[in-house]
């Protein structure tokens, strides 16, 4: 069973563009990956532009590979006019990422209850969650 997450990039212009991913969205994979390997807002860029893919991997050229085009299918990044619209209307999965120039990674998840936090904090909420027994 895959832990599906999203993959979103503000832009300058308030834009939003946003893919999705089916395989190991959660924080110690999907996070660690973007954390270590997509800070630069312009290889995010190119991430987005494979449009929805399998598994995220290190390297563009990697996820290029499980890259939903590859294998015929028409899966484009969903673009949004500003993070306001994102918000309201973008695919929402177990994990979705956001890039942003003020906040660097974000991450809405089970732990965060709706709500956009950092990596740490998430990472932080799942660890109490999992010390109290909740998860």
């Amino acid at each position: 069973m895959g832990t599906r997450s999203t993959i979103a990039i503000e832009f300058a212009d308030a834009s939003v563009s946003q893919v999705y991913c089916h395989w190991d969205g959660y924080l110690d994979n999907n996070g660690q990956i973007l954390r270590d390997n997509y800070t630069d807002p312009f290889k995010v860029r190119s991430l987005i532009d494979l449009g929805d893919f399998s598994s995220l991997r290190e390297t563009i050229e990697e996820t290029a590979e499980g890259a939903y085009s590859q294998r015929g299918e028409d899966c484009q990044a969903r673009r949004y006019m500003n993070v306001d619209e994102y918000f309201a209307e973008c695919q929402q999965e177990e994990y979705d990422y956001l890039l942003t120039e003020r906040t660097g990674w974000l991450v809405r998840c089970y732990a965060s209850n709706g709500k956009w936090v950092t990596m740490q904090e998430a990472q932080a909420l799942i660890e109490q969650m999992e010390k109290e027994g909740v998860y």
